[in-house]
């Protein structure tokens, strides 16, 4: 899973199907500590996250497939959780 915050989403007029009606966010990757890296993903929503929100993200497309039942979905990134608090010790 990745830490990431969400830094804005994505428009498209034409794309396959399966976005249709698919909120696609950009995701800054995090450190730990909540300190940016520099890295940018893109995934899709499934938990209505919103800009500057902590969240968690699986970046690997069996794994999302699974998440959304179905099995064919061309899909890799899916935001799955919004964090609230994190505690490093």
């Amino acid at each position: 899973m990745i830490l990431g915050k969400v830094c804005g989403q994505i428009y498209s007029t034409i794309n396959h199907p399966f976005y249709d009606h698919k909120r696609l966010l950009i995701i800054e990757r995090l450190s730990p500590e909540q300190t940016p890296t520099g890295s940018y993903l893109i995934a899709v929503d499934s938990v209505g996250a919103g800009e500057d929100e902590t969240v968690l993200v699986i970046d690997e497309g069996n794994s999302a497939r699974q998440i959304i039942q179905d099995s064919e979905a061309p899909l890799r990134s899916i935001v799955v959780a919004i964090v609230d608090q994190t505690a490093i010790g």
